[in-house]
């Protein structure tokens, strides 16, 4: 059987065989005791890779955003988040089912958003308006095609944010993915925001969790929280020993990833009828448009299934794709040839 080349998430990643290995072999304790001891290690790493007190280990990244949150906002408060944000699209409407706040929608500039309306957004004090709690930024954003919003940006809204009284929280789900795309380092981007939440298990391939990090106050409280939503784990230690190899060494080879993105998108905008904007290809996902074609983008989702290439259908005409490290050039090549063949089938 040919092999499956799965483009639909780099949540699909593999962990490696020294992951697999350190979980074998964990050291561990009951976490919710503060007796893991390597729980405890992964913790402090992030903490010191982000530049703030403390982090907590949660088991995935709409938790972690989630918990953030809820240890912030309070029910008839207003969170600002981008318009097509994961914490807006993806999260069950969890912020309103937890928290009881809502969620004001600001469209951003292919998923950054902008000062100005952030500037904006941010309510006056008044009576018949709900008090905002917290601005939620994206990055990479999801949506919007894996794009990086600048530190000069976060430098914006950062002051914009102290200005008011507001803090700032990061659903940096893919956030070594900016750091390794900017070249600047996720400390560095982490240190203009409050908080900040980044995955173990999508690019750097660790197979369960997230890190929340914050304030040790933040963090305590946070704590809490994420026992209130279940999150509380006994001998995680098992979980957490890849997420620490994850962090040692697999960041730089996201670069692998961002170069395998670029070439796929260069490739698919090739197609007769195929068009993707290639200013959004920062990082490791590709999002092809194929309304030039005419075909049903379900069918053709599952006519590339069929050929043994997983996408993802991502709206009515478009389709994502996302490198990551079970994918190789060859299976790109290959890929673009599958999809070539299908669109000439379909059609």
């Amino acid at each position: 059987m040919a092999k499956r080349i799965d483009l639909r998430s780099d949540t699909v990643t593999q962990p490696t065989a020294d992951m697999r290995r350190a979980m074998a072999e964990a050291e561990v304790g009951d976490d919710v005791y503060g007796e893991d001891p390597t729980v405890n290690r992964l913790e402090t790493l992030a903490a010191e890779m982000l530049g703030k007190e403390a982090a907590l280990f949660v088991t995935s990244g709409t938790q972690g955003n989630q918990v953030a949150i809820a240890t912030i906002a309070r029910t008839g408060e207003e969170v600002i988040a981008e318009a097509e944000s994961h914490i807006f699209y993806y999260e069950a409407a969890a912020v309103s089912a937890f928290v009881g706040a809502q969620i004001r929608q600001v469209p951003g500039r292919k998923g950054v958003l902008q000062p100005t309306d952030i500037k904006q957004a941010i309510r006056p004090r008044d009576v018949h308006q709900p008090r905002t709690a917290l601005i939620c930024i994206e990055n990479t954003h999801n949506r919007a095609g894996g794009t990086v919003t600048p530190v000069h940006v976060l430098e914006e809204i950062s002051s914009i944010a102290k200005a008011s009284g507001v803090p700032v929280h990061m659903d940096g789900a893919r956030l070594f993915n900016a750091a390794v795309a900017s070249g600047r380092s996720a400390k560095e981007i982490a240190s203009h925001v409050d908080t900040v939440q980044f995955c173990l298990s999508k690019g750097l391939s660790a197979p369960v969790g997230s890190v929340l990090a914050g304030s040790k106050a933040f963090i305590d409280e946070a704590r809490q929280w994420r026992k209130r939503m279940g999150g509380g784990l006994r001998q995680a230690g098992i979980l957490a020993a890849p997420g620490i190899l994850a962090l040692t060494t697999m960041v730089d080879r996201l670069a692998e990833d961002h170069e395998n993105a670029r070439y796929l998108a260069e490739q698919l905008s090739a197609l007769p009828g195929v068009t993707v904007d290639l200013e959004t290809v920062q990082t490791n996902i590709v999002i092809a448009d194929i309304a030039g074609t005419e075909v049903d983008v379900n069918v053709f989702v599952q006519a590339l299934r069929d050929e043994g290439v997983l996408s993802s259908a991502f709206g009515p005409t478009t389709v994502r794709f996302v490198t990551n490290k079970d994918v190789s050039r060859e299976d790109i090549s290959t890929a673009v040839d599958v999809i070539a063949n299908v669109l000439k089938q379909v059609r």
